[in-house]
């Protein structure tokens, strides 16, 4: 039996019928149970509320064809598991005999609320009668339900604007991805099928993923940002609700390196820390590192020892630091007093320190026993500064074979050997280099003990640069500070077979004497005749090669480490501005002399704000001007390392600028000082500089334009700020003209004063030197306990000196202070022209200046004592004159009276027009002499030859203009030929 319902063909269970002939009896009016399938599968649209079920929903009764029992009267729908189905669905019957069902939805479905739906459901017959008395059920069949998603929803982007930078010139599989969603529920409408550029003619293309990538490649400079549009379709060709913009920046294209590298950095002396690299950043170019490392070098070898200091002399220095007194400088510089260093080569040093250079043959320094006598004893400490092979070195030996290292040498290379006396026996030490190795021999009695060795191995001894060795030695004890860093030695007893040295105390610098079987053939450091310099050469073994400067020896305790760091502190460097701010795994590491700074670390980020963090301080008030080369080698370290970036070193200069110069004033100081020759023949002289002041001041340049413009083009002015406290480094007394006469002339200075403060002083007959590191007060006081003291009858002519003082090794320097010195003579002595024609040949030199026999001043103190002195001189030759004129006769005595009145009116004259000026007397010995030697050819007899002197001497006495410029007409002619005064 086909039934057909709708379209739907359903076909019945085939139900057997009764055999032919056969007779059925009926017992009950319902006996059978209504048969339905146990499960069923339904499908519901959104939009419709009918369930298509497969099976079809049909319901049998046995009791077919009977009448009430056989037929079919309803379905109920119980809860399914998820207890829905009784309020959502409902089961009616569309045929009473045929038992056929439908299920529909009692309102709208959701598919993105609830997408499966489960109930049983059940059927039963009409019973027995129309009351449907004594009906009967089927069992239970489950029912599944699933709602058919309807295209409902339309796609929406993730974000509205989306961004993105790619640099430029090449082609990126992927720039940035888009996202759109859509919310229905089944895979067929809620998935994007593909999406789509709206905006016409720009180089990107996007995917079905939403992927865009440029078509070809980017031109930052063609157009710099793109920005179009984009929309989305689902599976069910809904568009987008909105589209969304895409903009998309060109970047130059990426060069991995340092971004921001100032080749050249400015520093003006005074500004404390200046950052290097404000604003250097690193560029990876999106390559994944996970270590950075950055070196950073200051490279300043070429300011005295290898970086900015105080600029003093070694010696100084140590004053300056408090070092303890007493050392012995075993290479000082080349002096009559010190002849052990005048054969060795010296290099220039912007400190003042002499350098000695050792080539590790003929250079070499044997110390005099006298020096070498003051630093006997087993506790002494050895400074020096020592630079391995150095400059202008050339090897005695041929090069090294390839592969070898720089600064080793096969053999042992001895910088110092000694052997001092001690009180009853003889102690032996020897510093030498042998690689990188530094080793110090000791032998603390070469009759008894066995000798030891103290070893270190060090990079400093083989780098080619300047480094600072203190060994403090208090047997058993040594201390060694490279750069005012310790290192513990390795101890080594020697037991091989050394030969004992001779016991004699003996020192030499820059290599050891050889075997003495080797060292008879030469005796007292000499070389015998008819010998040639070879063996001189042969005589020292383990010759050094390098250079050496400030070698000091102090015996007694040790140098306090304090002391010795003071000794090596550099006053510039590299520094890292504030440690807070380091970024979380950054180390910072900074050599001992502040020359070379590593920075590492594993955050780009974190790295770059601590590069910007790297400094550079100067704490010299004047500092050193110059260029100081600066150097950043970089390296990276990648996780795939074949394809590590490798960047190549930065090179640039830090420029120190000219400092503030400052203002060394000398004062106090007149320019003549005139004083009686008692005062200069007495046996302390005469100070002086009694009332010198030296002020110091910094000057500082401000440009004030419009200031120039008013003054009419002149310079910047100069405004000096108030005195600062200045430390001096010396000063110098120099006699112009002619040297100082040691039989009669000397300057005094006060010695006690200059041991007191641990100056030195070096006195010549051409000039004084007070050498030392000190305040200017100290100065002040040494320099106005200089005196002046000739020998008695030496008082005759004008002395004049020159003082000027200096700081920072005379890198400033003080006005220049020039003093005369004036005579004050009585008139008596001027009637005495026999002892000053003695006087003029003993002390007149044949090249004394014009300007040294110049008038002398007289101050106004003594103006009222040489003036009537002068007034009573005259009197007594007129009445002298009238005496000689009786004498004579009345023609004589005429002649003379009418001198004698002119004479007098010219001395009233002069006595009336005297001003306050200091007295100037002008002698010409020469013109008495002249005029002397012409009367006694003129007159006969001794009496007219004293009465024509007195009229000369009358004459020069009454015309002191006219005898002035006869005078320095006769100064002309003897020093013309010499008229620039000599310096030195």
């Amino acid at each position: 039996l086909t039934l057909t319902r709708a379209g739907s063909s359903l076909i019945a269970p085939f139900v057997p019928a009764s055999p032919p002939g056969s007779v059925s009896v009926d017992c009950s009016a319902n006996k059978h149970k209504p048969w339905i399938e146990t499960e069923y599968q339904g499908i519901v649209m959104e939009n419709d509320n009918t369930v298509l079920l497969s099976p079809p929903l049909f319901a049998l009764d046995k009791d077919a064809p009977l009448h009430y029992a056989g037929e079919i009267c309803g379905f109920r729908v119980h809860n399914g598991p998820s207890g829905s189905g009784t309020v959502q669905f409902e089961a009616v019957v569309l045929d009473r005999s045929t038992g056929e069902g439908l299920v529909r939805s009692k309102e709208p479905l959701d598919c993105e609320s609830q997408r499966e739906h489960s109930f049983t459901i059940q059927a039963y017959d009409c019973g027995e009668g129309p009351d449907g008395a004594n009906s009967k059920k089927s069992h239970k069949a489950t029912v599944h339900v699933r709602v058919n998603d309807v295209n409902e929803f339309s796609p929406v982007f993730v974000e509205r604007r989306y961004e993105a930078s790619v640099p430029e010139g090449r082609l990126f599989d992927r720039i940035v991805r888009v996202e759109a969603l859509d919310a229905d529920c089944s895979p067929q409408y809620s998935q994007i099928c593909f999406y789509d550029i709206i905006t016409p003619n720009v180089p990107f293309a996007i995917d079905n993923d939403g992927n865009i990538k440029n078509t070809e490649p980017l031109d930052s400079k063609r157009q710099r940002v793109y920005t179009f549009w984009v929309t989305a379709f689902d599976c069910g060709k809904n568009r987008a609700q909105a589209d969304a913009q895409v903009v998309i920046t060109v970047k130059p294209s990426c060069k991995p390196g340092w971004n921001g590298w100032t080749k050249r950095v400015e520093y003006t002396p005074g500004s404390g820390s200046v950052p290097l690299f404000p604003s250097l950043h690193l560029e990876t170019c999106e390559e994944t590192v996970w270590n950075i490392q950055a070196t950073v070098e200051l490279q300043t070898g070429h300011i005295g020892k290898g970086c900015d200091r105080d600029s003093y002399s070694d010696r100084s220095v140590r004053r300056l630091c408090g070092a303890v007194r007493g050392e012995v400088d075993l290479l000082p510089p080349p002096s009559p007093a010190a002849n052990w260093t005048s054969s060795l080569p010296t290099l220039p040093s912007s400190d003042s320190s002499l350098v000695f250079s050792f080539n590790g043959s003929a250079h070499i320094a044997a110390v005099p026993n006298s020096v070498a006598a003051a630093v006997s004893g087993d506790h002494f400490t050895l400074q020096l500064w020592m630079r391995r092979g150095g400059a202008n070195v050339q090897p005695a030996s041929s090069a090294p074979t390839p592969g070898q290292s720089r600064g080793s040498h096969k053999e042992e290379e001895t910088i110092i050997c000694s052997t001092v006396r001690n009180e009853d026996s003889f102690s032996h030490y020897s510093l030498s280099v042998h690689g990188c190795r530094l080793s110090l021999f000791y032998w603390p009695d070469v009759s008894a003990t066995r000798p030891v060795k103290f070893l270190w191995k060090l990079e400093q001894v083989c780098d080619s640069e300047w480094h600072h060795l203190s060994l403090s030695v208090q047997f058993p004890s040594v201390t060694l500070y490279v750069d005012g860093v310790t290192f513990d030695p390795a101890l080594i007893h020697d037991n091989g077979a050394i030969p004992n040295p001779a016991p004699r105390q003996r020192m030499v610098i820059g290599a050891c004497w050889a075997e003495p079987e080797e060292k008879q053939k030469i005796s007292n450091n000499t070389i015998p005749e008819g010998k040639d310099s070879g063996e001189l050469v042969r005589r020292y073994v383990g010759g050094y090669r390098g250079l050496l400067s400030g070698v000091t020896v102090r015996p007694g305790s040790v140098e306090p480490h304090s002391v010795v760091e003071c000794l090596y502190a550099c006053r510039e460097g590299l520094d890292f501005g504030d440690l807070e701010t380091l970024g979380s795994g950054m180390k910072v590491h900074v050599n001992p002399s502040q020359s070379v700074l590593v920075l590492e670390g594993d955050d780009i980020e974190s790295f770059n704000r601590a590069v910007q963090q790297v400094t550079y301080r100067n704490s010299l008030r004047f500092a050193t001007p110059g260029v100081r080369p600066l150097k950043l080698t970089t390296s990276l370290r990648c996780f795939s390392e074949e394809s590590c970036l490798s960047l190549k070193q930065l090179e640039g200069y830090l420029v120190v600028l000219q400092p503030d110069a400052p203002q060394i004033s000398l004062s106090g100081v007149g320019p003549h000082l005139a004083r009686p020759p008692p005062e200069f023949e007495g046996p302390r002289g005469v100070p002086l500089f009694p009332e010198l002041r030296i002020v110091c001041s910094l000057s500082h340049a401000v440009n004030t334009a419009a200031q120039v413009m008013e003054g009419g083009g002149e310079s910047p002015d100069t405004l000096m700020s108030d005195a600062v406290a200045h430390t001096l480094d010396g000063c110098e007394v120099q006699p112009l003209g002619e040297e100082l006469n040691p039989e009669r002339e000397e300057l005094l200075v006060d010695m006690d004063v200059l041991r007191e403060r641990g100056l030195e002083i070096i006195n010549t007959t051409a000039y004084i030197a007070i050498t030392g590191a000190e305040s200017i007060s100290v100065y002040e006081d040494v320099l106005r306990s200089v005196r002046y003291r000739l020998a008695k009858g030496s008082a005759r002519f004008e002395r004049r000196f020159r003082l000027s003082c200096s700081e920072m090794n005379g890198r400033y320097t003080s006005n220049e202070l020039t003093l005369e010195v004036n005579f004050l003579h009585s008139l008596d002595s001027l009637y005495h022209p026999s002892h000053l024609l003695a006087s003029q040949q003993q002390f007149l030199h044949p090249s004394q200046h014009s300007g040294e026999l110049s008038g002398h001043s007289m101050p106004n103190p003594h103006r009222n004592s040489v003036v009537p002195g002068a007034a009573t001189v005259i009197i007594m030759v007129c009445v002298g004159f009238l005496v000689v004129m009786v004498i004579l006769g009345v023609f004589r005595i005429r002649s003379i009276h009418r001198r004698s009145e002119g004479e007098i009116g010219g001395a009233k004259e002069g006595s009336s027009q005297w001003d306050d000026s200091a007295l100037t007397i002008i002698v010409n010995p020469m013109e008495s002499f002249e005029s002397r030697m012409g009367i006694a050819a003129d007159t006969e007899g001794e009496g007219e030859e004293e009465e024509e002197e007195d009229e000369e001497e009358e004459e020069a006495t009454d015309s002191p203009d006219d005898a002035a410029g006869d005078d320095q007409r006769i100064i002309a002619k003897k020093d013309g030929r010499d008229a620039n005064p000599r310096r030195y």
